[in-house]
């Protein structure tokens, strides 16, 4: 019998860390062929992690423009994965998370009647306009998959009550803590951070960038009142959150605008900081993963499950609460250390592997595997 070919496709670096664990572990999984479609919605920092699992592409759209609109970059995504995925004879595809790239390439699967996994599927924050347009992006794609691979109880109880079948359903832990568990050990901090505690800052989401600036204000005025801690903002290259960002926090002595660093020089920079503040969906999951204290700049979050643990802290985009939550965390090194979680509410670094045997599964290559389950966690902050 011939090898099934699964087409992973993703286009952003955090989707290329995430699916990394799961290409490694296609590729030991008998019966399946694994190849590579990158969409290039990254380009840079989508190359340097693919470095970190030694990852080649089979194909690249090559899609990104300098502000290009989400509907200019849906319509060019679309009909080139269509090709891609026809030229590849592909008999599955697996996409991650609510990236553009995540639906356009699932509905191009779709027409080519190709089925479609989800992986990181169930993510919710009731709302769709925050994150924007991702919580879109992961509702839509889920009513095209064949399997749906929820991270948590919490993901898939939300699948459940969008009707979503149990039968094609597999709950896996987030692939997040295994990237974290294979490149931690190779990670390490700029060899050009400070000595001292140090910040970790990250704004990026559409959302915020109508009260982006009005946001670094309120960081730059936390920076300049605890300034024995240095401030680390490895900045976004989206070229509207630089404009926002430079004016207000660029000339504060202890904090130190740099450009993107490569997953593993984040991943120590995240580990070596006391604090993490950040926008970012799995910059929450990655400083639970490391057992850092995390401020969340958003209203909500689809990933409660911190909450639950205690490892994140919701602080809106209101900037006055941003400065008064961030503020009291550095004034109170106690409040910080009992944000450090017990245990890790994301996964326990095999969901790869589960991944890759429920694909499996659904090929018919195997018997259905075990799933993950640690316990739903409670909805905490969510509507």
């Amino acid at each position: 019998m011939s090898e099934k070919r699964v087409c992973v496709a993703f286009g952003t670096r955090p989707e290329a860390y995430k699916m990394g664990p799961v290409v490694l572990a296609l590729r030991e999984q008998p019966g399946i062929e694994p190849v590579l479609l990158v969409t290039g919605q990254h380009r840079e920092q989508l190359l340097d992690s693919l470095a970190l699992f030694d990852l080649v592409p089979d194909a690249d759209l090559a899609v990104m423009t300098e502000r290009q609109s989400l509907p200019e970059l849906l319509a060019r995504i679309v009909p080139a994965a269509a090709r891609e995925l026809k030229r590849m004879e592909a008999d599955y595809v697996l996409v991650h998370g609510d990236t553009l790239t995540t639906f356009a390439v699932a509905l191009a699967a779709f027409y080519e009647r190709i089925p479609v996994a989800h992986v990181e599927a169930g993510l919710r924050s009731f709302d769709l306009a925050q994150p924007f347009p991702e919580e879109a992006n992961r509702r839509l794609t889920d009513v095209l998959t064949d399997l749906d691979l929820p991270p948590t109880p919490w993901a898939m109880e939300n699948l459940l009550r969008e009707g979503r079948p149990r039968e094609t359903m597999f709950v896996t832990g987030n692939t997040v803590v295994d990237a974290v568990e294979f490149a931690r050990a190779r990670s390490k901090a700029p060899a050009w951070l400070p000595s001292g505690p140090l910040v970790t800052l990250t704004m990026h989401r559409r959302e915020n960038l109508p009260v982006m600036r009005e946001l670094a204000a309120a960081l730059a005025r936390v920076a300049r009142q605890f300034d024995t801690f240095s401030f680390v903002y490895p900045m976004h290259l989206n070229p509207a959150v630089r404009e926002a960002v430079e004016p207000e926090l660029a000339g504060i002595p202890n904090v130190l605008l740099c450009e993107p660093l490569g997953y593993l020089e984040m991943l120590g920079l995240l580990n070596a900081s006391e604090l993490i503040v950040t926008d970012s969906g799995g910059i929450q999951e990655e400083g639970t993963a490391l057992g850092k204290p995390v401020v969340v700049l958003r209203n909500v979050t689809e990933r409660p499950e911190g909450l639950e643990a205690g490892s994140l802290r919701l602080a809106g985009n209101d900037p006055a609460r941003v400065y008064e939550t961030v503020a009291r965390l550095l004034e109170d090194g106690r409040e910080r250390a009992a944000m450090r979680p017990s245990h890790n509410p994301y996964g326990d670094g095999q969901a790869g592997r589960r991944i890759a045997a429920a694909v499996a599964w659904r090929l018919g290559l195997a018997d259905r595997p075990e799933e993950w389950m640690p316990g739903t966690p409670e909805a905490a902050g969510q509507a």
